[in-house]
């Protein structure tokens, strides 16, 4: 748990629940990716993958319970759910079909916290890549370095995720559209700005890349095997 931040997806259609919240966990070390709803949940864990799910129940639109009903033969990451303390049997179905944990709400902050840590020291997976080298080159996404010809530049959470979606998956390519889903941006000028920024960490030559590369038409990928 202290080797890198756990990804947590927040699933809240309450704007100051899921503020305060992340806030919270945000200063407890994890990276916290939020949803306003169910559907748009479904769309983030298609293509990230996270480490836990905090899970509101009652939602407009899908509830929690239609989303683990509808991702549970394909989603085996692990879900707290959040619940008003009249949902009993809304927990206990919740628990039935899949869920870890629950919490009612109101809840104490230092609880989710502790909910949280002990789930994932049970489950959290370990066989993805955290530390890559291919020619003079070094990715550290545990120590959020990338070393260059024995040159150190920072890798910030947004480069994180992008670089451990393609470290993960190399010679995938990876859309605009993909990579805003990824980092909750839509504007793909800002995308590329981005993967400018991690070109000139990771290339030796950023006006020709070797490593990080542009498919015409399709987006990027990352040459590493």
């Amino acid at each position: 748990m202290d080797k890198f931040k756990a990804h947590i997806l927040l699933v809240d259609d309450d704007e100051r629940i899921r503020s305060l919240v992340k806030k919270y966990l945000n200063e407890n070390n994890f990276l916290v990716t939020t949803s306003d709803s169910a559907e748009n949940a479904s769309e983030k864990v298609k293509i990230i993958k996270f480490d836990l799910i905090i899970l509101d129940i009652m939602m407009s639109g899908k509830s929690g319970l239609d989303f683990i009903n509808e991702h549970k033969k394909d989603l085996d990451t692990p879900i707290i759910l959040l619940t008003a303390k009249g949902e009993a049997s809304e927990r206990v179905e919740g628990l039935e079909v899949g869920a870890d944990d629950y919490l009612a709400k109101p809840f104490e902050p230092k609880e989710l916290i502790l909910r949280i840590k002990n789930i994932l020291t049970k489950t959290i997976k370990t066989d993805q890549k955290r530390i890559i080298e291919f020619e003079n080159v070094k990715i550290d996404l545990n120590k959020l370095l990338i070393i260059k010809k024995k040159k150190e530049f920072k890798i910030n959470n947004t480069e994180k995720i992008i670089l451990e979606k393609m470290i993960n998956n190399p010679g995938n390519t990876f859309s605009r559209e993909s990579i805003g889903q990824l980092i909750s941006l839509d504007k793909e000028r800002s995308i590329d700005v981005i993967i400018t920024r991690l070109r000139k960490k990771i290339e030796i030559d950023p006006k020709n890349p070797k490593f990080l590369q542009t498919i015409r038409g399709a987006g990027y990928v990352l040459w590493i095997e």
